[in-house]
């Protein structure tokens, strides 16, 4: 105890000028504290409440002789008080207790102004005989169940359990370890404990510490110490629920399970408390003949305050505050400093130490502990206690900014401190971007590789690095530690950070492209996408084969063991890739067509179609063929060892290159190659039973005119059945060979062609300003064979050029001029035929009219049997039985088929009159218009225009449809 430290952490309160009212009279017996009042109960009977500062609030009678004992009841507003009342009868006791209602008072008019008391009780009976009392205690259990133990002189402990305002109550009686001597035996203090559901009681005498559950019946009792006290020196504690006992030479802690630890703090214990966490004590001093109150710190082992006192009569907490009520009714209001005031009593006297414990024990907020650390390590570093002073800073991390730290040990000397701070912070998961540069530059900086393989290989398992990832791995490549930086970023996943150290800082292609290799393929495609220009450039072939099992079922392959077309879909495609072959066309060329022979229905394939094109038919290529290496090495290209073209015969070699002939010449050799390849690809990709090729049809057309590639041309517009597009491939280069077997192949309609091609090309050689008659004829050849053009329009189609002769078209005209004159001949012979059937016709008619007909016939027409009447005779010189005609005997039966095919025939040429877009339709395809239009007014299917009776003009047909 000598050891121990005493400060002033504590004050009294209103200047020490506080005392009991003059309103209590009486000398004071018991006190309780609690909603915020103190309670004082007098030897008179009386009881007062006191507001803050210990002013009177009121004050009543509650027992007629005295008050002995009294609580205040912290969840209801309840007093219970122990006191003596006039005795009625011998046989009953003074003793009563007494429950009063602080929160109804009596009705105003009564004789007295105090509490409604609620209950009153006899404590002791026939079965609980009087003694007496020596402690009091109550305990709330579920409102409104109160459990009240009453200690005696004897060794018993009456119990009173239940709702004691209704009286619903149960009594029960404890007894104490007995002693002969009764002096021995008296209860100097109790104290309950609540465990979860179980009640415990601890029952304290001069010779025995004791243990009662008061769970279930019969209670049982512990006893756990065969010593005591002889005073009222006992107290419970708030959190732990440990019981206090102060002797002379200790105070005492018990637990459940028997004697806890002790303090040895001399002299007689008058009074013990607990406040706070501290040891509330009031030590007499027989040889001086005083008092002491202390205030011990048991946790810093420090006396937080110390003064000597007058004969202190009770001792009660309230308000945050102390009070001690002297037995001149005097009082004392103690109140402990704040924090900042005690800690700044530390920080004078230096004493960071037991500021640090103080704030630790008082369990303060952690900004406030590091502040105290943070001074003590300001004081360490003032005195140069350098590693001591990094200890406490260590301390403060996570609180104090590390910046505050880091600017003070930036010195060459305190280097190793600051390494220190960095790795801690490191640990903590506390360091930003900048802090893991500056830790790994002192690792650089100091060359303590065992260090920096510590920081950078310490997480052995899988999980999230401490340190920012990307900034060690920059610190590391800057420095040249390549190694560290690779294992960092292949432990983080960081594969590009990996992939850029080995190509870009040490070369290592080939050890890039294993590492691609057993990437997965979401992550390997990430990374070839970045890094893939350096490997083309490098290592075209192997990162070729990398991109063929990404984006084929290879890699599917070899992780799953089997193949799906379900994962074609799920495959990046080439075209992802190009932009990596953005200097190295022929490396992309030898992808798309490894891809393309091996993925026959990719979902890309019209972009890869679209690329391909454009690399096949593009002329300025520059391609690194065999010819530009030198002779003695094998002869290789870009993509490894396969030649691009066929070796070729060496020559003379001038200044170790080859000559520009030989050059052009492989050039040109290469460039007819990859048009062949783009003219079968042309084809393949357009297969017969698809309506639309496998590539962008406008794309390729524009690529084979840019780059003049006239066969590709002239299949596309074959394909798509433009015609006069191909006939203008062949116009414009002059081709007149190939144009007019163009025409043969596309100008026959019987297989589907054009016809009206001659008639272009016909024109065209007509403009031409050259002579072209060998062409010409054959030309009027296939015109003249179908009838394409009339001779009046290939006369002056020809005339436009000034030198064909009439001499190429004399035979063409002649021929011609027959025709007409034979067509000419034949028509005026079918004139002349008609014109005597008309005149036939209109003689009969007219016979018809004027003359009488003789019917001679003797035989019925239908059976050939004689006629006999009735008979029935037609103009038409038939004659037949009236039975013969059954119904009908208005029309001849042989003449009336011809005649109704006639009708037929007319009623069909006038419905055909009303379709006009058949009749543009057959205007339009024939040879001649006019002769289709001759045709119409020939059959009388347009009708003629005449003049009404009314002036106006209307439309009628010009057939008769006069019968017989």
């Amino acid at each position: 105890m000598y050891q121990w430290r005493k400060f002033e952490f504590f004050e009294e309160k209103f200047a020490g000028k506080c005392s009991i009212p003059e309103d209590v009279t009486g000398d004071v017996t018991c006190c309780s504290s609690g909603r915020g009042k103190i309670i004082v109960g007098c030897d008179n009977g009386a009881v007062s409440l006191l507001d803050r500062g210990l002013k009177f609030n009121y004050g009543f009678q509650a027992h007629s002789a005295s008050v002995l004992f009294l609580q205040q009841l912290k969840q209801r507003n309840y007093l219970v008080t122990v006191g003596e009342d006039e005795q009625i009868s011998p046989q009953l006791s003074s003793m009563c207790l007494k429950v009063f209602d602080l929160d109804k008072m009596q009705p105003e008019g009564s004789s007295t102004s105090s509490p409604e008391c609620v209950q009153i009780l006899r404590i002791f009976t026939y079965q609980y005989p009087e003694a007496k009392i020596t402690s009091f205690l109550v305990l709330e259990e579920a409102p409104p169940i109160l459990l009240i133990a009453i200690g005696l002189d004897n060794g018993y402990i009456y119990g009173i359990k239940g709702d004691i305002a209704r009286e619903r109550i149960k009594r029960f009686k404890l007894e104490v370890y007995s002693h002969t001597d009764k002096s021995q035996s008296s209860i100097m203090g109790m104290g309950f404990r609540v465990d979860g559901q179980a009640t415990q009681l601890f029952a304290v005498t001069p010779t025995s510490v004791s243990l009662f559950s008061l769970q279930t019946e019969p209670y049982s009792q512990n006893t756990l110490d065969q010593i005591g006290c002889n005073s009222n020196a006992v107290a419970m504690t708030d959190r732990s629920q440990e019981l206090m006992i102060g002797r002379d030479e200790a105070v005492y802690f018990y637990e459940v399970d028997g004697r806890g630890p002790c303090w040895a703090f001399e002299g007689e214990k008058k009074f013990l408390g607990w406040f706070r966490g501290y040891l509330l004590c009031v030590i007499a001093d027989h040889r001086s003949n005083k008092n002491t109150f202390n205030i011990y710190d048991l946790k810093n082992r420090l006396i937080a305050h110390s003064f000597v006192t007058k004969e202190v009569s009770q001792m009660l907490c309230e308000w945050g505050n102390i009070i001690l009520i002297m037995a001149d009714k005097s009082a004392l209001c103690i109140g402990e400093k704040d924090m900042e005031s005690k800690l700044d009593m530390l920080f004078k006297k230096n004493l960071y130490t037991v500021a640090i414990n103080l704030v630790q024990s008082q369990q303060a907020d952690a900004a406030a502990t590091a502040e105290v650390l943070r001074k003590y390590g300001d004081h360490l570093y003032s005195k140069q206690e350098y590693d001591e002073a990094m200890a406490q800073y260590i301390n403060t991390i996570g609180h104090l900014e590390p910046s505050y730290v880091i600017q003070k040990f930036l010195d060459a000397q305190r280097i190793y401190n600051l390494t220190n701070y960095l790795e801690k912070l490191h640990e903590k998961g506390l360091a930003s971007k900048d802090h893991t540069t500056l830790l790994l530059n002192c690792y650089t900086k100091l060359k303590d590789v065992e260090k920096l393989n510590v920081f950078i290989k310490r997480e052995d398992g899988v999980g999230e690095h401490k340190f920012d990832v990307e900034t060690a791995i920059r610190v590391c490549r800057a420095a040249n530690y390549h190694e560290h930086a690779m294992y960092v970023a292949k432990k983080a996943g960081r594969h590009e950070w990996y992939l850029k150290i080995l190509l870009e800082d040490l070369g290592s292609y080939e050890e890039a492209l294993q590492y691609i290799s057993s990437l997965e393929p979401s992550q390997a495609g990430v990374t070839v996408k970045e890094y893939g220009k350096i490997l083309i450039e490098h290592k075209p072939d192997d990162a070729i084969e990398i991109l063929m099992r990404l984006c084929t079922e290879d890699a599917e392959l070899a992780r799953r063991g089997s193949s799906s077309g379900l994962y074609t879909s799920m495959l990046p495609s080439p075209v992802d890739f190009l932009n990596i072959f953005i200097h190295h066309p022929e490396a992309l060329m030898n992808f798309l067509e490894q891809y393309t022979n091996k993925v026959k229905d990719s979902p890309a394939q019209v972009e890869i179609h679209n690329t391909l094109l454009e690399l096949y038919l593009s002329n300025d290529l520059d391609f690194p063929l065999i010819s530009q290496a030198n002779i003695d090495e094998p002869p290789t290209n870009s993509r490894g060892g396969r030649p691009s073209a066929p070796a070729v015969m060496s020559r003379p070699k001038t200044n170790g290159k080859l000559s520009v002939y030989q050059k052009d010449l492989n050039k040109e050799k290469y460039h007819q190659e990859r048009l062949q390849k783009g003219l079968r690809l042309l084809k393949t990709a357009w297969p017969s039973d698809l309506e639309h090729p496998l590539y962008d049809v406008d794309l390729a057309i524009i690529l084979c005119e840019m780059n003049e590639f006239k066969e590709g041309l002239l299949y596309l517009y074959e394909k798509m059945k433009l015609f006069k597009e191909v006939t203008a491939c062949y116009m414009q280069s002059h081709d007149h060979e190939g144009l007019i077997a163009c025409c043969k192949r596309l100008g026959d309609s019987g297989k589907g062609g054009d016809p009206s091609l001659w008639a272009d090309v016909l024109k065209y050689f007509g403009e031409l300003g050259e002579d072209c008659s060998k062409e010409v004829k054959e030309v009027l050849t296939y015109i003249e064979r179908d009838d394409i053009l009339p001779p009046i329009i290939v006369l002056q189609t020809l005339s436009n050029n000034p030198c064909l002769t009439l001499s190429v078209i004399k035979d063409y005209i002649a021929r011609k001029l027959e025709q007409e004159s034979k067509l000419i001949e034949d028509d005026r012979k079918a004139i002349d035929k008609y014109q005597e059937e008309t005149l036939a016709m209109r003689k009969e008619i007219q016979d018809l009219r004027s003359n009488a007909r003789i019917f001679q016939l003797s035989k019925c027409t239908a059976c050939t049997f004689t006629l006999d009447l009735p008979a029935v005779h037609f103009m038409c010189m038939h004659s037949f039985h009236l039975r013969c005609l059954g119904d009908n005997e208005k029309e001849c039966p042989e003449c009336a088929p011809e005649y109704r095919s006639v009708l037929e025939m007319k009623r069909s040429l006038e419905q055909n009159s009303k379709d006009q877009d058949q009749f543009f339709n057959k205007v339009k395809n024939s040879k001649d218009g006019f002769s289709v239009i001759a045709e119409y007014f020939g059959k009388g299917i347009i009708s003629k225009t005449r003049i009404r009776g009314n002036g106006t003009l209307g439309a009628g047909n010009s057939s008769s449809s006069s019968g017989f």
